[in-house]
């Protein structure tokens, strides 16, 4: 006897339901196998990096036992030493600075409302999207002209570690308000009413309502500024000059000759800076849970 048409139609339900199961399974699991292959992709190199980095042979692909020389011999190496000086001085020169800008420009973006507010709206995020390579030429294009015509009036400036600190204010006060202009988007406006239904001045509403609800938020790009400079190379390496050579630009310069054990212990102190500051980053950004 021929099956009903009801029982017929759950009969093709319950087929489709297991294809799409299957379906679902068979996704999942390219999906998990694809996320695996790219972080071997990323991270493989890196494990090859740090574990080298602790090889007592003076050959690279050559294994010959744990041992933590190579790190001495980088930390007591004066060009090294000089670099990382280099690099902290500049770093820490463009956070402060591009902190205070980026946090003003973040501000004055979401407060207010102004002619050609969207132009600079724009134009803040063009040092994240364009090539590093472009701002470089531009930077160093900038610098010889303008120390072209200040040359005029006397005195002679060069490139330096000056110039490095410039050209890092100059594309970490993006990031930097890129980070804290998030951080406004989710501030609660009511907070600055009730403050100043309590009489209290704008100077007083910023600097204890508004500063201290920000605060991760210009701690996040700080930390993200400084991360940046530390790591950045193309234009450090443009707008340098003598005895302004910074960390990476160091590595960069001597990977030329050869990758040697000092350059993978050097690397891997350069790599675990970097972690630990994208982390603290991250984590002054992430959203705190309320109590009621």
């Amino acid at each position: 006897m021929p099956n009903a048409p009801g029982q017929v139609r759950d009969d093709w339900y319950a087929m489709s339901s297991l294809d799409t199961a299957g379906t679902k399974r068979s996704s999942r699991r390219l999906l998990a196998a694809n996320a695996w292959l790219v972080f071997t992709f990323l991270y493989v190199p890196i494990a090859v990096l740090v574990v080298f980095s602790f090889n007592d042979s003076q050959r690279v692909n050559v294994w010959q036992g744990l041992s933590a020389r190579w790190y001495g011999e980088a930390l007591g190496n004066t060009h090294v030493v000089s670099a990382l000086r280099v690099s902290l001085v500049v770093a820490i020169t463009s956070t402060i600075v591009s902190t205070l800008l980026g946090t003003a420009v973040a501000l004055a973006l979401d407060r207010y409302r102004f002619k050609g507010r969207r132009a600079l709206d724009g134009t803040v995020y063009l040092p994240i999207v364009i090539p590093d390579i472009t701002m470089a030429v531009m930077l160093l294009v900038f610098f010889a002209e303008a120390f072209r015509l200040i040359d005029t009036f006397g005195p002679r400036l060069t490139l330096g570690v000056t110039t490095v600190a410039l050209s890092h204010i100059a594309f970490n006060i993006s990031f930097v308000a890129v980070v804290v202009r998030a951080r406004l988007d989710q501030f609660d406006r009511t907070l600055e009413e009730a403050a100043r239904d309590l009489y209290a001045t704008p100077w007083r509403t910023f600097r204890r309502v508004t500063l201290p609800l920000i605060a991760p938020g210009i701690a996040a790009g700080a930390l993200l500024a400084l991360t940046l400079s530390l790591d950045d190379v193309v234009i450090s390496a443009f707008t340098a000059g003598p005895g302004a050579t910074t960390l990476p630009v160091y590595v960069f310069s001597s990977i030329r000759q050869g990758v040697t054990p000092e350059l993978n212990a050097i690397s891997t102190l350069m790599l675990a800076a970097s972690i630990t500051l994208v982390v603290a980053s991250l984590a002054l950004q992430r959203p705190r849970s309320s109590t009621p």
